[in-house]
């Protein structure tokens, strides 16, 4: 499908705004594909930490970033990732992923080809997506454009409850929330396509809203004829 065929939904916010759980409810409910791509990111940094070590220079950052290979299938209502044939998985969700994902994600050329892939998505056909740059950077020029946030917080305990369901890590919600903060004055002040609310885009703030509630904001104000 081409991109004038499908139909985007752009969702940006920072970590634990609630915007993979959203993502998913409304993809479900519509029939759009879920794309996650933060979790490319990830895939990029647990590269880079296997073959550097660290994060610490842009210049190898890009090196590798030209090197990584990944494969996209339709799976279960979303679009997934594979590694050498392989689904990556929980590792991409580990503290030290967390620690170094903004450093990597500030590198240009590693945003131009996750942007890159993302658009390549649309042969999908109709998808959900949810990011940092979707909306002003990847899909702007879609009609249905959110920004989802919410407390610090609240941010902070969703995270913290989701890496001890998932067995990952048990840190405190004061150490979950100094990450994130940290993630998202990074994520908010990089040179190239940094995390903000564009213009016209429909901001949502979760704080004291139900999953139901937040799925229902945005179903509502999808254009009208995506909902027939």
């Amino acid at each position: 499908m081409s991109n004038k065929q499908s139909r985007i939904i752009a969702i940006d916010g920072p970590s634990g705004s609630g915007k993979s759980s959203v993502s998913k409810r409304v993809g479900a409910a519509l029939g759009f594909l879920h794309v996650d791509s933060g979790a490319l990111y990830r895939i990029m940094t647990w590269q880079c930490l296997k073959l550097l070590g660290d994060t610490s220079n842009p210049e190898e950052i890009e090196a590798v970033s030209r090197k990584v290979q990944v494969d996209f299938a339709a799976k279960d209502g979303a679009v997934i990732y594979l590694v050498d044939g392989e689904e990556p998985g929980n590792v991409l969700r580990t503290p030290e992923i967390n620690r170094h994902a903004s450093a990597v994600a500030t590198v240009k050329a590693v945003r131009d080809r996750v942007t890159a892939w993302l658009r390549e998505m649309t042969r999908f056909g109709d998808l959900i997506v949810e990011g940092r740059d979707i909306t002003t950077a990847v899909f702007p020029e879609t009609p249905a454009r959110f920004y989802l946030e919410a407390s610090a917080e609240a941010r902070a305990e969703r995270r913290r409850k989701e890496e001890v369901e998932k067995g990952i890590a048990n840190q405190s919600a004061e150490e979950v929330k100094a990450s994130l903060l940290a993630r998202d004055k990074i994520d908010s002040s990089r040179k190239y396509a940094p995390l903000k609310k564009a213009d016209g885009v429909t901001v949502i703030d979760s704080t004291y809203l139900t999953l139901d509630q937040v799925v229902q904001t945005v179903m509502d104000a999808l254009p009208a004829e995506w909902k027939r």
